[in-house]
């Protein structure tokens, strides 16, 4: 398509003529407290989103951290994409999705022209868009949690309270994420019960049996009679593109559940392949200490509805910002309650998805009798690296923690750390959509598009 003369987009600009002027000066003008939106003209409902931004985020860490999961990685830094989307009338909502590095540079160019224009609060709207967007491969149920937060500034309500949830102190679990000696493993925990923890996960990972099963072994032997313990066989997605990895497969697992019951072990997360469906639910019937998992099954409600159906795990794990966003964990949570099933959320990403994680786990019923996960492994993953980008992180309390009361996630960001730490690589708004579409699409179609979405719009309005 040849590209449009300068007199041609001047024409344009003159055209848009006070749309454009009002972009530039940020917001649209408001009539007796209705956003009026000049491109579709006349009233418009409030919350619509207006504004998307996305940012590269890369928080350093104190000390080099060695995860568990990914052998042989000195994890520098915590990494992860931050949107930022704000409505017609300035409501902004955060979330943030894990990353290794810049994989989601291009992800603006579809997510801009899916969002601009929709109606914010409208979760299962937001849900069918994310959905939209990852038919070709894109699994971004990170994206939808913002939209919570957008809901609850405008309820005045922090999401807990939103999903039916009361005020509540949650107890938590340490969450180590290092492969330690049994020595050093009772050390560092001896460290977290002095800092009121009395619940704590180890991790496995070696390609001796018989080195794993030492490990809870003699930890449960020193500490098992004050602190409830769990394991973390990371076997669910194994990550062998650095150093190798041990690899289960069910006789194994279920001589390591054996020796986890013995020892008097509180859980054993992940033993199997993710999708080892068959094997799993076989390992949870037969296992005498409760086998837990789910944290990273990006199909979402389907997957894990499928999953508590047959009883692959007695404890769910979903972290909304990959299974499907709060609305579906939330779901996932209730058919848990359903099946007599457990349910608590992993955790370890950053401290947005901490925050999102935990207003689900308030109020989904188990947060009286359960734990939540802690992500707490210094000296290289700290509370500071972890939620680096929060005027206020989570610290617990004698190994407590209450949901923040705000509205939505109840989470301010530190501006000052985001310019530090982030870089903004992609913003759309309506104007910029307008030119995005225009210069991709021609006018003709471009005009066409918004021909058949406005029809659609006003359809919509007219039969709701």
């Amino acid at each position: 398509m040849p590209l449009l003369s300068s007199l041609s987009l001047l024409a344009l600009r003159q055209q848009l003529g006070s749309y454009v002027r009002i972009w530039e000066e940020g917001a649209f003008p408001v009539k007796a407290g209705v956003a009026v939106n000049p491109l579709l003209g006349g009233d418009v409902v409030m919350g619509i989103v207006a504004r998307v931004e996305l940012y590269h985020v890369s928080i350093p860490l104190p000390a080099p951290f060695y995860p568990s999961w990914i052998p042989g990685l000195p994890q520098a830094e915590n990494r992860f994409t931050l949107i930022k989307v704000i409505t017609d009338d300035g409501v902004i909502g955060y979330s943030a999705g894990t990353a290794m590095g810049r994989e989601r540079a291009g992800l603006g160019e579809i997510l801009g022209p899916y969002l601009i224009g929709e109606e914010a609060t409208d979760i299962p709207l937001i849900q069918q868009r994310v959905r939209e967007m990852g038919y070709l491969g894109w699994h971004n149920a990170w994206i939808e949690p913002a939209f919570w937060d957008i809901k609850g500034k405008y309820a005045g309500k922090p999401v807990w309270e939103m999903l039916g949830g009361s005020p509540c102190t949650v107890q938590l679990y340490a969450s180590t994420g290092e492969l330690k000696t049994p020595e050093r493993r009772i050390e560092e925990l001896e460290q977290r019960y002095d800092e009121g923890f009395r619940a704590a996960k180890l991790r496995v990972h070696a390609f001796d049996e018989q080195e794993d099963i030492r490990h809870v072994t003699e930890t449960a032997r020193v500490l098992g009679g004050k602190m409830r313990l769990g394991v973390d066989a990371n076997q669910a997605w194994r990550v062998t593109i650095i150093a190798d990895a041990p690899l289960w497969d069910l006789p194994r697992a279920k001589r390591f559940a054996e020796a986890c019951a013995d020892a008097g072990l509180g859980w054993l997360e992940e033993p199997l392949p993710m999708d080892a469906y068959e094997d799993l639910a076989t390992l949870t019937a037969l296992s005498r200490v409760p086998i837990a998992g789910g944290e990273l099954h990006s199909a979402g409600l389907p997957e894990l509805k499928m999953m508590i159906e047959r009883k692959c795990y007695s404890i769910f794990q979903p972290d909304a910002t990959f299974t499907g966003g709060i609305a579906q964990s939330f779901e996932i949570a209730a058919l848990c309650r359903q099946h007599g099933l457990a349910y608590t959320p992993h955790t370890w990403t950053n401290g947005i998805g901490f925050a999102i994680n935990l207003h689900l786990f308030a109020a989904s019923g188990f947060a009286d009798t359960g734990l939540l996960e802690y992500p707490y492994n210094p000296p290289g993953w700290t509370v500071e690296g972890r939620d680096g980008l929060l005027q206020k992180p989570f610290q617990h309390q004698q190994g407590k923690i209450s949901p923040p009361d705000g509205p939505g996630l109840g989470i301010d960001i530190d501006h000052a750390a985001l310019r530090k730490y982030g870089r903004r690589f992609f913003v759309m708004d309506k104007v910029r959509l307008a030119w995005y579409s225009i210069r991709t699409r021609g006018i003709a179609l471009s005009r066409e598009i918004n021909r058949i979405k406005k029809a659609k719009k006003q359809a919509s309005s007219t039969t709701g």
